[in-house]
């Protein structure tokens, strides 16, 4: 009797960075939000299943490209009170599970390592698959958001919550082709 088992190939997504933004969102003074992004990442999904239920992500970010409109916002940003660049030029973000909850809705938690601490995350995705109407190519689309308190990973500790959140909303929009 012969016996064959099938191994499902792993597909290989890269990033879309022209159609990705990877944003942060802080409360000032309790009144007004502010909003950043990291303009150089990457990241990769590997995923066995058209339904992404067997997925894993990888995404770095460099912490020295964020941008929130204001330089010298940006300057003390990327300053040891906060990201501190120099020393944590990165921040990375690791999926240990991608469970599909419904159709397109996604539960992924993972590791995320920033100012050298990593902590867990609980992410909540849609996801979207489509092709690409010109080139024919398999496209999925994600909306990506989440929470993160600043102190948890040692960032601007010496400025009250008053002044700014010590919540951090996290939001992103990613494309990604599969190869």
């Amino acid at each position: 009797m012969e016996t064959t088992t099938t191994l499902q190939e792993q597909s290989t997504w890269q990033l879309d960075k022209a159609h990705t933004k990877l944003r942060f969102t802080v409360t000032h003074l309790m009144v007004s939000e502010v909003d950043g992004w990291f303009k150089s990442l990457t990241a990769k999904i590997l995923s066995s299943k058209d339904d992404f239920s067997d997925a894993t992500v990888e995404m770095t970010a460099e912490v020295d490209s964020v941008n929130t409109d204001n330089e010298q916002r940006d300057t003390h940003l990327k300053s040891a009170e906060f990201f501190d660049t120099t020393k944590y030029p990165t921040l990375t973000f690791k999926s240990k599970t991608f469970k599909k909850v419904s159709d397109n809705n996604y539960k992924v938690t993972g590791d995320l390592t920033l100012h050298g601490i990593t902590k867990p995350i609980d992410l909540t995705v849609l996801g979207v698959t489509t092709t690409h109407p010109m080139t024919s190519k398999i496209i999925a689309g994600f909306k990506i958001t989440g929470k993160i308190k600043r102190s948890d990973f040692g960032i601007g500790t010496s400025v009250p919550g008053i002044i700014l959140s010590e919540e951090v909303q996290i939001t992103a929009n990613a494309e990604f082709e599969k190869q």
